[in-house]
């Protein structure tokens, strides 16, 4: 991840570094757990046994998030993004997204509220101020508790992240999981190796890194009959229960930790 975010050269000493403890962790290793759903594809070329990696990935505490209740859609859509404003999000992306859909001829008003914080939250804020975005607004992060409340004021969520090697791997995203819980419908900006939005038939899916698809994505979800975004939405929730919540994930885990101890006896 390191390397593929540019954060450390191929040839850096601390690269070489963590290889060396990569490969002797994996080895002595009784079981390896993965949260992304692809990581055998660069697990095993090291010489690691496949039967020695078990994917469990990040969950949810449902009990957080109550229903999905329905939402009346006014004149104002909104989408929402709630989570970190750091480099592998790209939200220069969304906000350049933003600027197109603000200077579109559309059915109702499209905003944004950007919700959390991060290293680059000042420079996005300018960014904001610089293209005259009326459409987006800041805010402060919120507990988690508070999350299913707040959510339940968007209409539809943006995920959004850059474009980068490592993700072909695939995803373990909280912060979509929450999205999905919420019940509501999601655009996914991005180039995964997997996709729980378009498995579960919960939303659209562009290009990551292209602001005019993602302007389009956002334009065409806010002119769907409130019927069809109120299926996406419960099709979304429906597929968190069944695959990323906590107790499921925890049998499976707990059988990791079985097999460990077996193997050390």
């Amino acid at each position: 991840t390191l390397v593929d975010l540019g954060r450390l050269s191929e040839r850096h000493p601390m690269t070489m570094a963590l290889r060396v403890l990569e490969q002797h962790l994996y080895k002595n290793a009784a079981q390896i757990v993965v949260l992304l759903p692809h990581a055998r594809e660069y697990i095993e070329p090291l010489g690691i046994a496949a039967e020695k990696i078990v994917w469990v990935p990040n969950g949810i505490e449902l009990e957080i998030f109550p229903g999905p209740q329905p939402k009346e859609t006014g004149d104002t859509f909104t989408f929402m993004y709630f989570g970190a404003h750091g480099t592998a999000n790209g939200l220069d992306n969304v906000l350049r997204a933003m600027s197109l859909v603000q200077g579109a001829d559309t059915e109702r008003l499209i905003n944004l509220r950007m919700i959390g914080d991060g290293p680059l939250k000042p420079s996005l804020i300018e960014m904001a101020r610089q293209l005259d975005l009326k459409n987006v607004s800041f805010e402060d992060p919120v507990p988690k508790k508070q999350i299913a409340s707040l959510a339940a004021e968007a209409d539809a969520f943006v995920f959004n992240l850059i474009n980068a090697p490592v993700f072909k791997y695939g995803i373990s995203s909280n912060k979509l999981f929450d999205f999905m819980a919420c019940g509501r419908p999601v655009i996914f900006s991005c180039d995964a190796g997997n996709n729980p939005v378009e498995a579960a038939k919960g939303g659209v899916t562009v290009l990551a890194g292209d602001p005019h698809a993602l302007a389009r994505a956002m334009i065409g979800l806010s002119a769907l009959p409130p019927a069809e975004r109120q299926r996406m939405g419960a099709a979304n929730r429906r597929h968190i229960e069944e695959n990323y919540e906590f107790d499921r994930l925890g049998i499976k885990f707990a059988g990791a930790l079985d097999t460990a101890l077996r193997a050390g006896k």
